[in-house]
C-alpha cells in the first residue's frame, strides 16, 4: 500500500483537489443568489480555497508519512546493524577471555610437568557418525611436531584421546569414549593395573569400560582412574572416575564403568602432548 501511494500519490492528490473544487463550485452556484461570475468568484475565493488548502495538506501529510516511515526504517536498520556488531564484539571478547583462561591453566599444568612438550590446538570439526567419537584439530605435520599416537589433554591435564590420523594442517583425534579406544590404566591406592576400553553401548552415555584388571584388584565407585604410562601416553593423567562396578557375563569378573574427567561436549581447545620423559 505504501509503495502504491508513493507511486501514484501525485495523481491521487490532483484528483482529490479537482473533485473538491467541482463539488464546492457546484454548491456555490446552486445556493448562491449572486450572478454566475460572482458565484464563481466567491466560490473560488473562500470555500474552494479552503478545500484546496485542506486537500493539499492531506496530500502533504501522506507524503510526510511515507518519507517519515522510510526514515524510521533506515534508522531501525542502522540500529540493528550496530546491535549485531556489539553482540559480535562481546562474543569475540568472551572467546578471547576463555582462551586466555585455558592457556593460563595449561601453563600451570605444564609448570607441574616440565618434561611435557605441549602444542595447543583448536577443534575445527566433530564427527557426525553415531558409531564413533572423533574430532579434527587445526594442527598437522606441517605446522606442528605431531605424530600419530600422541595424546590429547585439557588445560587441566585430563585425558581427552589420541591422535589417529595426521594431515599437513590437521589431525584427527579419537576420544576416550570411542568404541575403538584402549588406554592403560591405574586404579585404587595400590595402583591396580587395567585397561580402559571403548564400548559402543557405553559410548551412547559418554562413558567407557575399565577391564582386564590385575588379579585381586578392588574397584570402588568414585575412585579416580589414571593413565598407566603405556605407549605414547604419560603416566598419571586423569582418565575419569568409576561410576559403577558391574560383573561380566560369567558373573565372576568385575569391570568398572568410567565417566571421563573431561566434558567432551564443552571442548573447543585442547593440548597435544608431543613429547615427555618416560618414568623409569
Amino acid at each position: 500500500m505504501k509503495q502504491y501511494i508513493k507511486k501514484y500519490g501525485v495523481r491521487i492528490g490532483a484528483a482529490v483537489i479537482v473533485v473538491v473544487l467541482a463539488v464546492t463550485l457546484a454548491t456555490a452556484l446552486m445556493h448562491g443568489r449572486a450572478g454566475l461570475l460572482a458565484n464563481i468568484s466567491g466560490a473560488i475565493s473562500s470555500p474552494v480555497g479552503a478545500a484546496a488548502s485542506s486537500a493539499v495538506e492531506w496530500v502533504e501529510g501522506i507524503y510526510g508519512y511515507i518519507y517519515k516511515y522510510d526514515q524510521l526504517v533506515a534508522e531501525n536498520n542502522a540500529l540493528r546493524a550496530q546491535l549485531a556488531e556489539a553482540q559480535r564484539a562481546a562474543i569475540d571478547a568472551n572467546q578471547y577471555k576463555e582462551e586466555n583462561d585455558r592457556l593460563r591453566e595449561a601453563l600451570d599444568f605444564k609448570k607441574q610437568h616440565t618434561d611435557y612438550v605441549m602444542e595447543p590446538a583448536k577443534i575445527t570439526e566433530w564427527s557426525s557418525s553415531n558409531f564413533e567419537s572423533t574430532f579434527r584439530l587445526s594442527k598437522g605435520s606441517s605446522n606442528a611436531d605431531i605424530a600419530v599416537g600422541d595424546c590429547v589433554v585439557t588445560e587441566y591435564g585430563a585425558l581427552v584421546g589420541q591422535v589417529i590420523e595426521l594431515g599437513d594442517t590437521w589431525c584427527t583425534v579419537r576420544t576416550l569414549i570411542d568404541s575403538a579406544i584402549d588406554v592403560g590404566a591405574l586404579v585404587g591406592e595400590a595402583g591396580a593395573v587395567g585397561m580402559c576400553v571403548g564400548d559402543f553401548a557405553l559410548m551412547q552415555d559418554n562413558q567407557l569400560r575399565l577391564t582386564y584388571l590385575s588379579e585381586n584388584a578392588q574397584l570402588v565407585e568414585g575412585e579416580a582412574v589414571l593413565t598407566s604410562g603405556r605407549g605414547s601416553i604419560p603416566q598419571g593423567l586423569i582418565i575419569g572416575y568409576i561410576t559403577a562396578v558391574l560383573s561380566e557375563g560369567n558373573g565372576q569378573t568385575l569391570y568398572g564403568v568410567v565417566e571421563p574427567a573431561c566434558d567432551l561436549s564443552s571442548l573447543t581447545q585442547v593440548f597435544i602432548i608431543t613429547d615427555f620423559t618416560i618414568e623409569e
